[in-house]
């Protein structure tokens, strides 16, 4: 099977361990992935993660700023099969067509749910109790191609975006592995996708990550989760922007109080109401400030010129 050639497509942290995998078993001819990006407050011009990986391999590196436009630079490395994992753009129909062993994707959720550039957000911030693994034909459509294999895992109550995309990650390199030898002798039956069984996790916007305390505790607990490490679930607190990293849920109900109202505090923690019950606030960072328990952030304030105070 080293005589297979192929390109692997990928950009973020999530998609280096399944090329890692892919360089180490299998013949990669060239890699594509997105353009170095202005990082930071100094803008420091940065490469992708997988751009970093593939250094360590000496594989050639190709970064179009539109692929359908270059598509051509990758065709001539005439590639057996192509393997994409979030690489970020749309393939082109002439990229699809051309390999013999054609394009697949390795996808982070048990399609068809959770087709999109998102889908680790949005299973915990949906309330989703498993999610998975989809290895997959490319489509011309996002994320609609046949199913080639699947894996799952249970989503707990303790994980966040970091343990659960980390996880995936692992299940990706794995999955992919068991698959590929398949796909190439043509031990597969591929499945359609249930059209009516489709859901979307779109990539998040900074809408997404406002906590609305109008809803459940329940569904504030599921957006901290979905947004933590980063870039972190936000309310405001007199003015100031406060990103919230992990909360405790509470059976306390204040049925006529404001959601978001500050209405006390434990050991470790700053009590809110939300639409039903509520919740407990115990990682936080504060605009301009390192993020922190807030028990060390409680030991530098006042509590009385919080309480009452209403997070919006």
């Amino acid at each position: 099977m080293k005589d297979i050639r192929i390109v692997f497509m990928g950009t973020p942290l999530f998609a280096v361990p399944i090329f890692n995998a892919l360089a180490e078993n299998y013949n990669v001819v060239a890699v594509v992935t997105q353009p170095d990006k202005l990082v930071g407050r100094k803008q420091i011009l940065t490469p992708s993660p997988i751009k970093k990986a593939s250094a360590l391999y000496n594989i050639p590196v190709l970064q179009p700023v539109k692929i359908r436009d270059e598509y051509e630079k990758v065709l001539k490395y005439k590639p057996d099969m192509i393997v994409t994992c979030a690489y970020g753009q749309i393939l082109p129909k002439e990229l699809l067509d051309y390999p013999k062993y054609k394009c697949i994707n390795v996808h982070a959720s048990l399609l068809p749910k959770l087709r999109g550039g998102a889908p680790i957000h949005h299973a915990i911030m949906d309330g989703y109790d498993k999610t998975g693994i989809t290895i997959m034909y490319m489509d011309v459509l996002m994320d609609a191609g046949d199913i080639i294999s699947q894996s799952e895992t249970n989503i707990t109550k303790d994980d966040t975006l970091g343990s659960l995309h980390d996880r995936l990650s692992e299940m990706g390199k794995d999955l992919l592995l068991e698959t590929l030898p398949n796909i190439i002798n043509g031990n597969i039956n591929p499945l359609k996708q249930d059209e009516n069984e489709v859901t979307y996790g779109y990539n998040i916007t900074k809408e997404d990550e406002k906590i609305d305390f109008t809803k459940s505790n329940i569904e504030v607990d599921n957006k901290v989760r979905a947004l933590n490490p980063s870039p972190g679930a936000y309310t405001t607190l007199n003015g100031k922007r406060l990103k919230v990293y992990d909360v405790i849920l509470s059976n306390r109900n204040y049925n006529k109080t404001e959601p978001g109202t500050i209405v006390g505090f434990e050991k470790d923690g700053i009590r809110v109401v939300t639409g039903d019950k509520e919740i407990i606030l115990i990682d936080i960072a504060i605009e301009g400030k390192k993020r922190c328990l807030v028990k060390d952030y409680l030991n530098g304030i006042d509590k009385k010129d919080l309480l009452g105070v209403v997070l919006k």
